[in-house]
């Protein structure tokens, strides 16, 4: 169906399909608007099909007039098998991504059973004379199995679980160590004394560092191994490697992007053992300054210790371990390099967002024990700001030898966002506005008034949320967070594929055989695709993290906790925990008998009769009301204590009767029970 208009062009790109039918298509042109795509156009449509769009106005309006599917982007799903009969069943629905139930069949020796969690291959779509129809692939299980939560999660979000046969076939094929042979032509550094730093449970180890004072000044070694000499264009390793993009890390697990033949054993820079890698050999002043340029090169090196974080800081505590002692000296000019790199860089308009990570602590059963806000050390810092050395330091050989690259690109903030951040500020009585201008600079003088305050770390998140997400592209545009001009991703091959990439492009640049440029197209393709892959693994990561949560809290229904409010919006308040580093959220319905309205400017939910205000960093004391962990979402009532200051403040009794929604009525009931009858008895998503 069209609709009648003047000039239409078309335009192709992503669709997106509503919850209510109607969809949107996002062009890959990214200075276009998005295309409004009408309901009765988006039958047959999934949600992240590609298509073509033929653009027509409407009363003044642009808007899609026809739809064509140019190639459909879902393969396989997920969902709850709701059984049929014994060969028949459907999966729903549930995210209104498809516009249709799916109709699934499954073979013999496959024993689906009703409620369980299922893959399917999608073998006809909705457009089709057939219908929406599919095969179930396998059976994750029971939902409410903590075990099957990571392969749910993978799934949902399409992330591949299994490697191609043909490259089942070539990581057989792989040697079992680096051979002499493969020295050849390579540095041989194995006498320097390379160190890893990483945590405790690290197995892929894909950088190793080293440094000596040379010349008035700090030469640093940055080793990383050398993914792109075994694993070559278009092997079956490679093709698998980019459909991946990206590891994904979950609690106590990782989903690889390479083989583990690869990631933890070849390519691992594992201690006492050669390994080839490519090298950034870089020279500084004590201050940090660049001096000279960057050499880089292919090398064999043999690192000398696998130092934890933990260790690291005990060295740089004066406590060294006495099995560091031979590297003690290593780590400790590596800590005063990374300071001054550090210093350096908060003084050239790099923004100090340094935000505590969740750390989930799981059984074997895959249930968690504790969840903790893992505070930095200086040893996660030094690594980092060395590997910030390194990727600088390629990223400006590369423009310096004019050859196409993927960046790691952060534009700078929208000015709506900077308003709506500066709206956040006032609530905490800032009452500078960041303005357009010098955003840089603002925004730093903003985070150094709040540090060391109880809200520094809302105010960082709060910060983080109006950045825009850092991404690959060909063209450079510059690092606007961290304040570089130059910046790419040299320094985890094993774990990234755009630093393979990057790899690839170095080995061209400086000449070695068998590496050859990328064409700018193909740069432009794959900066959009591997970010799109590294944004899928950042919700998978979010939502397992989610769902560890809402279990972990399950065992808490009707405790009381101090928290505070992180984010007010109209539905309600989001309430960060001292105790544990989770979120949840206390419903609107939940406040009490008053009306509250949201004040968006302000930011704040204030009650209509009573005046009562609930705003962003105000401390507040709930209670646990449910835990739903099949979709990783918490709510939270009112403690006691909150209910009678909020009935003072309203002149009129507790409302024992309150209204739950419907969501957590019969959990939130059951909780408030719970409290009276004791009464009667007497806890990266990083821009760079």
């Amino acid at each position: 169906m069209s609709s009648k208009g003047a000039n239409p062009h078309k335009i192709v790109g992503i669709i997106k399909r509503h919850p209510d039918g109607y969809g949107f298509l996002i062009p890959d042109n990214s200075q276009a608007p998005d295309i409004y795509v009408p309901k009765h156009l988006m039958v047959g449509v999934m949600t992240n099909d590609r298509a073509e769009v033929v653009v027509e106005k409407d009363g003044g309006r642009t808007r899609a007039g026809t739809v064509a599917i140019t190639e459909r982007k879902t393969k396989t799903v997920t969902g709850q098998l709701h059984v049929i009969n014994s060969t028949q069943g459907l999966l729903r629905d549930e995210s209104h991504g498809w516009g249709e139930a799916l109709k699934v069949t499954w073979p013999s020796q496959i024993r689906a059973r009703d409620k369980e969690w299922v893959v399917a291959k999608i073998t006809s779509y909705p457009d089709s004379i057939r219908g929406f129809h599919g095969e179930i692939q396998a059976v994750i299980g029971d939902i409410s199995d903590p075990l099957n939560d990571n392969l749910r999660i993978l799934a949902s979000h399409h992330i591949p679980t299994s490697f191609s046969a043909k490259t089942q076939v070539e990581r057989k094929n792989l040697p079992n160590e680096v051979t002499e042979k493969e020295f050849s032509g390579r540095r041989d550094l194995r006498e320097k004394q390379f160190i890893t730093i990483d945590g405790q449970t690290a197995k892929d180890f894909d950088d190793a560092v080293y440094t000596e004072k040379v010349g008035g000044g700090v030469r640093l070694w940055v080793a990383i191994a050398d993914v792109s000499h075994y694993v070559r264009v278009g092997s079956a390793i490679d093709k698998d490697a980019f459909e991946r993009g990206t590891s994904v890390y979950f609690p106590n697990f990782v989903e690889p992007m390479l083989p583990e033949e690869l990631s933890n054993e070849l390519c691992s820079l594992k201690p006492n053992v050669p390994r080839l890698a490519l090298v950034a050999e870089m020279d500084f002043t004590f201050q940090g300054q660049p001096k000279g340029a960057t050499r880089l090169y292919e090398a064999v090196i043999r690192s000398h210790a696998r130092v934890t974080y933990g260790e690291a800081q005990e060295v740089i505590d004066g406590n060294c371990p006495r099995q560091l002692e031979g590297v003690k000296q290593n780590i400790k000019l590596c800590a005063e390099l990374a300071r001054a790199l550090m210093e350096k860089r908060f003084r050239e308009g790099s923004l100090n967002l340094d935000i505590p990570e969740s750390t989930i602590e799981l059984d074997d059963a895959g249930v968690p024990v504790d969840i903790i806000r893992a505070e930095r050390l200086f040893s996660h810092r030094l690594i980092e700001e060395l590997m910030l050395a390194a990727n600088v330091a390629v990223a400006d050989f590369l423009v310096q030898k004019n050859i196409p690259a993927l960046f790691r690109i952060h534009e700078p903030p929208k000015p709506d966002a900077l308003e709506t951040l500066s709206y956040f500020l006032d609530a905490f009585g800032y009452k500078k506005r960041l303005g357009t201008v010098k955003i840089q600079k603002r925004i730093t003088e903003m985070l150094e008034e709040f540090a060391g305050r109880p809200e520094e770390t809302v105010v960082n998140i709060l910060t983080l949320r109006s950045m825009n997400q850092a991404r690959y592209a060909r063209e450079n545009v510059g690092h606007f967070g961290l304040g570089f001009r130059n910046y790419t991703h040299f320094t985890s091959p094993i774990r990234r594929y755009p630093d393979l990439i990057v790899h690839r492009l170095v080995k061209a640049a400086i000449g070695l055989r068998g590496y050859q440029k990328i064409s700018a197209d193909q740069l432009n393709e794959s900066g959009v695709f591997l970010s799109a892959c590294e944004q899928r693994a950042v919700k998978a990561e979010r939502q397992i993290h989610s769902i560890k949560k809402a279990r972990f809290l399950k065992k808490y229904l009707g405790e009381e906790f101090d928290g505070m409010i992180s984010s007010v919006a109209k539905f309600g308040l989001f309430v960060t925990l001292r105790q544990f580093d989770v979120d949840g959220l206390v419903r609107v319905e939940e406040l009490g008998r008053d009306r509250f309205e949201f004040d968006e400017k302000n930011l704040m939910l204030v009650g209509r009769r009573s005046g009562q205000r609930y705003s962003i960093g105000q401390p507040i004391r709930i209670q646990v009301a449910a835990a739903d962990h099949e979709n990783g979402r918490v709510d939270f009532v009112l403690a006691s204590r909150e209910e009678r200051n909020d009935a003072q403040k309203n002149q009129a009794k507790p409302n024992s009767k309150r209204r739950s929604t419907e969501g957590h009525r019969h959990s939130a009931r059951k909780a408030r029970v719970s409290r009276r009858s004791r009464s009667h008895r007497s806890k990266k998503a990083r821009f760079s």
